[in-house]
Formats: C-alpha cells, sequence, structure tokens
C-alpha cells in the first residue's frame, strides 16, 4: 500500500534526477532504468507517477523552471534601475557557468537551450514545454525593456518583444560558446554585447 509521503517523496526524486542527468548528459542519453536508479525509486513505481519519460521531463523541466523563475521575479521585479535588474540577472546566469565549471568541471550550458538543440522539433510535448519556457522568460525581459521606456531610457523601437528575445539569443548563444570551449570566461562580456544590442553605449 502507498504511504502519502513516501510517494510524495518518490516523486519529488525522480524530478530532481531527471533534471540532474539531463543537465548532465541530455535528454536522449539517458533513461527510466538510469533515472530510478540516480533517484532510488524503484523502476516499477515510476509508472505510479509519470506514464513515459517523455511524462516525467515535461514535469521535470516544468518543476525546475518553477524554481528558477522565481530567481528571476525576485532579481527582475525588484526595485531600482531596470538595466541593472537586466545586468544582475544575467551575471546570474554567468556565475552558474563558472559553479558548473567549478564544481563538475565543465560547462553545461542552459538545461532548456541544451534540449532544444538535442530534441528540436522531434518531440512535441516537449518541444511545446521549452517553447512555454522561453516564452515565459522572453515575457519577463520584455517587461524590464518596457519599464525602461517608460522611464525615458529606451525609446519605443527598442523596448520590444523582438528586442527581449535578442537580449536572450546572447545570453543562450554565447553560453554555447562557453559550453563549446568548456571556459566560463567568454561569458565575460556577455553584458557589453547587451549592451549593444539594446544601444546603451
Amino acid at each position: 500500500m502507498w504511504r502519502v509521503g513516501r510517494s510524495s517523496d518518490a516523486r519529488e526524486k525522480l524530478l530532481g534526477a531527471a533534471c540532474e542527468l539531463m543537465r548532465a548528459r541530455g535528454y536522449g542519453a539517458i533513461g527510466v532504468a538510469e533515472i530510478c536508479e540516480r533517484a532510488g525509486v524503484r523502476k516499477g513505481s515510476f509508472y505510479y507517477f509519470f506514464e513515459s519519460k517523455q511524462a516525467l521531463t515535461v514535469e521535470a523541466l516544468r518543476h525546475a523552471w518553477e524554481e528558477e523563475s522565481a530567481a528571476w521575479r525576485a532579481v527582475l521585479g525588484g526595485g531600482g534601475h531596470p538595466f541593472r535588474r537586466l545586468e544582475a540577472l544575467l551575471r546570474a546566469q554567468v556565475k552558474a557557468q563558472y559553479d558548473s565549471k567549478r564544481d563538475v568541471g565543465v560547462v553545461r550550458g542552459c538545461l532548456y537551450g541544451n534540449l532544444v538543440l538535442e530534441v528540436g522539433g522531434n518531440d512535441e510535448a516537449v518541444h511545446a514545454c521549452l517553447a512555454e519556457i522561453f516564452d515565459q522568460q522572453v515575457a519577463m525581459v520584455h517587461n524590464v525593456l518596457h519599464e525602461a521606456h517608460a522611464e525615458g531610457m529606451l525609446p519605443t523601437d527598442r523596448a520590444t518583444r523582438a528586442h527581449a528575445r535578442a537580449v536572450l539569443a546572447q545570453l543562450e548563444g554565447m553560453v554555447l560558446f562557453a559550453k563549446l570551449d568548456n571556459d566560463p570566461q567568454l561569458l565575460d562580456t556577455l553584458w557589453e554585447h547587451v549592451e549593444g544590442v539594446l544601444a546603451l553605449n
């Protein structure tokens, strides 16, 4: 018989294990058995919570973004100069890659960006989940640009959703090159490039 506490704990462990393994090795290289082993959950119990690896992946991504988006909102939604808040968010993303290199010896890159490149449009459910996450990220950055425009710091033609997307594209692209060279120092000029995208300098 299932006990509520044990069930809940097992589900959280599976979500955590899936995220950890995907950050390290991607989506296609891992299977249900390995996820269960990492989580310390019997494989037979996996299907009590999730009907497939795909279903687990979607939930794991949403779970990870729920935690990360809270940090994004805390930084971007705080008081003070809009561009300083945006810079703080980007510097936090850079720090995460430095931490990855220090802790595991490699720049792992962005979980969501990595999966977009790996999965593409071959898995509709995972692709839709990733599209939703990036859409929320673009919206958060767009809100900051809109604030900057309202305060007279950014002209109308640069306080757009397209420019918000360009800011995130700059982040994802530079993270990709840092991962390629396994060198987080390539990210040290990220904010300078974003300033260029927004024509702040």
